[in-house]
């Protein structure tokens, strides 16, 4: 196979690394470029007419639903929550958790909340710093914390859109009759999240007070990433609970903490550092109240997964497929009836009924999510484009099979034939590189994992291998967020402290090499023990 093949499979990629990098263009604007030069090359070095990219386009967009919709969705009830007030006081509840003890303090906030929050679609990179700064850290702390602090369950962000991306792509690939579970990819994610939880928050440790730090906050932690490890196991074992291990392990951590605080003699909860205005604030409005669009979020996820008839009635009967799009045939499952999208416009609705939003607020919402909300959509649905086209790139409708290989084909070989035995080494290497790329875990699944899937069955790997080196890729994916120069700016804007994010980059890109060194070689082991 010629070199000039993977040569031109590279450019799409190669360019959008220089726009992100050279020209410091945000992900939606390279991703634009992208997209053009991916069709381009398709079109004239691969064979691949003008309907396969048009049918590719729209397939990509439809599937990036589960976490383009979501995306939108949770972006309107962050909007809905600010405008009437819910999410001032959420931030002055958080803002008096575990004073006594840093440690402590640092692993409920930023690994309980921060998973929490990112889990029902909150953004912990926008709500955390002013908090960390209100709380007496620095501004470089507080830059740094919020990006790393929930970065070992990104797989379970946005009520789990990474793992089922993940499912559908892997199911995609394998066909019809050989059909993951989500308990059966989740099963494989948790045997990451213990060793990586707990060396995140030894990161954390060592940002805020070096050795000293590590030293005197230690037992927190590894507390900390056993009660991940214990939770998520279960809950990755049961499909029906697999999307909830996000908000299950967010929930665990700030109980147990605040049960290890007790233990210690010290207070949960300290007012002595909100401000007069502050405290009336919490007088008059409910925390209850403020709770409202989350908790019935969570109420109506729970209802839908865990009783066994719903789970099986809407992620496994009704998959409402949309046919007669993509350019293979193949219909495009939507679960529009579970996928998280739904309930998360149904919950802000609901919620309504307790906030009960003035007129003036529900204006303001709906003009603060317009002018924030598209970049950040079309960003997440780019990639997923990207990905089709370079997968189905050499295909002909005629013959309903490929002309010449694709893309995807072509890196997959010459991975298999580089790499060998060694790609699982190097497979995180590849998910941090996409992450960076595209800016989240999901858009990574959506761009990398057929090629890894595809390598990995060159290699002549069974499925179980297969998923160990794919959840590595998206592993890396997750941990690129440190490293995501979007969330720093997001970050460092909350605070009015813009450029300090500069920072912040250089030691974590240092972590984020380390940790995803670290995923590289469990990725190894797993291969080695379990295969």
């Amino acid at each position: 196979m010629p070199v000039s093949s993977l040569l031109l499979t590279l450019t799409p990629i190669v360019v959008i690394i220089a726009m992100l990098v050279i020209w410091k263009k945000p992900a939606d604007i390279s991703g634009i470029v992208g997209w053009v030069v991916v069709s381009i090359i398709a079109f004239f070095f691969f064979q691949t007419n003008l309907e396969v990219l048009i049918r590719s386009t729209i397939t990509g967009v439809v599937r990036s639903f589960a976490v383009s919709l979501v995306v939108a969705a949770s972006l309107l009830q962050m909007a809905y929550m600010e405008k009437t007030g819910a999410l001032k006081r959420i931030i002055i509840f958080i803002k008096t958790i575990a004073c006594e003890n840093k440690a402590v303090q640092i692993m409920m906030i930023n690994i309980g909340f921060g998973t929490l929050m990112v889990s029902v679609g909150a953004t912990p990179v926008s709500l955390l710093p002013p908090i960390m700064l209100a709380l007496g850290y620095s501004t470089y702390v507080s830059i740094a914390l919020p990006c790393i602090g929930y970065d070992a369950l990104c797989t379970y962000a946005l009520l789990g859109a990474p793992i089922v991306v993940f499912v559908d792509v892997a199911n995609s690939f394998l066909g019809q009759g050989h059909e993951i579970s989500l308990s059966q990819a989740g099963s494989v994610f948790f045997m990451f999240l213990p060793v990586i939880s707990t060396l995140i928050g030894f990161c954390m440790l060592w940002i805020v007070g070096r050795w000293q730090g590590i030293k005197d906050g230690w037992l927190p932690v590894v507390i900390t990433g056993a009660v991940i490890a214990v939770v998520s196991f279960f809950t990755n074992k049961v499909d029906r609970l697999v999307v909830l291990t996000g908000i299950m392990c967010g929930a665990a951590v700030i109980i147990v903490m605040s049960l290890y605080l007790l233990s210690t003699g010290k207070k949960i909860i300290d007012k002595s550092r909100l401000t007069k205005e502050e405290l009336d604030y919490e007088k008059s409005y409910p925390f209850w109240k403020a709770l409202t669009p989350w908790g019935l979020l969570v109420i109506l996820i729970l209802g839908l997964n865990l009783p066994s008839d719903m789970f099986n009635l809407l992620y496994r009967k009704i998959t409402l497929p949309l046919a007669g799009l993509s350019a293979d045939g193949k219909p495009i499952v939507t679960r529009a009836l579970w996928n998280a999208y739904t309930w998360i416009f149904i919950s802000t609705f609901l919620s309504m009924i307790f906030i009960k939003p003035t007129k003036t607020q529900l204006r303001e919402t709906f003009t603060l999510w317009w002018k924030r909300a598209p970049r950040p959509v079309f960003a997440a649905i780019i990639f997923f484009v990207i990905g089709e086209i370079m997968n189905m790139s050499g295909f002909d409708m005629t013959t309903n099979k490929y002309a010449v290989a694709s893309m995807v084909q072509i890196l997959a070989n010459f991975s298999s034939q580089i790499f060998s035995d060694a790609y699982g080494s190097v497979v995180a290497f590849i998910g941090l590189l996409g992450g960076f790329i595209t800016g989240s875990e999901a858009s990574t699944i959506a761009m990398f994992a057929t090629y890894t899937l595809k390598t990995s069955n060159m290699l002549h790997m069974g499925l179980l291998e297969m998923l160990i080196i794919t959840a590595g890729l998206a592993f890396g994916g997750g941990l690129a967020s440190v490293i995501s120069p979007a969330k720093l700016q997001n970050a460092s804007a909350a605070i009015d402290k813009l450029g300090e994010e500069t920072a912040v980059i250089r030691i974590a890109f240092v972590f984020a090499i380390l940790l995803t060194a670290v995923t590289a070689a469990l990725v190894m082991v797993f291969l080695g023990v379990f295969v």
